[in-house]
């Protein structure tokens, strides 16, 4: 089932919040080869909560996870993650179009803090697998 492009702009419901613990980044760092001991949070570690997001977002128009290709993924930080943090993250669709049968979505992930400030935005480009 092709995605929906009236769905652009649509923001989905915030995920719930997760605290950003040293086990938390501790484990991150070692997921993505990075060693300990870790000296601060890394970078890419907003991934988590944005990927709760894109599941989210996946559920809710009963998209299989298995038929998405991961494109593009970027952050633009308005401050670094520090652990104590707690994020929450809001997905919105910013562009749909078709290409060869498959789906390209843009999606852009508002990070933000338990205060509710913005500590990054987590673009992604998508792509949806057309029907074989």
């Amino acid at each position: 089932m092709p995605i929906d492009a009236s769905l652009v702009g649509r923001a989905f419901p915030p995920t719930q919040p997760y605290p950003v613990t040293s086990e938390a980044v501790t484990a991150f760092a070692a997921a993505i080869g990075a060693g300990a001991p870790v000296a601060s949070v890394p970078p890419t570690f907003p991934i988590v909560v944005t990927f709760a997001a894109l599941q989210d977002f996946l559920a809710a128009q009963q998209v299989e996870l298995s038929r998405i290709i991961h494109g593009d993924q970027r952050f633009r930080y308005e401050r670094p993650v520090e652990v104590g943090d707690e994020l929450t993250a809001t997905l919105t669709v910013t562009g749909v179009r078709s290409i060869g049968g498959n789906d390209i979505v843009s999606t852009a992930s508002e990070i933000t803090d338990a205060a509710g400030s913005l500590v990054c935005t987590a673009t992604a480009t998508l792509v949806h697998r057309g029907a074989a």
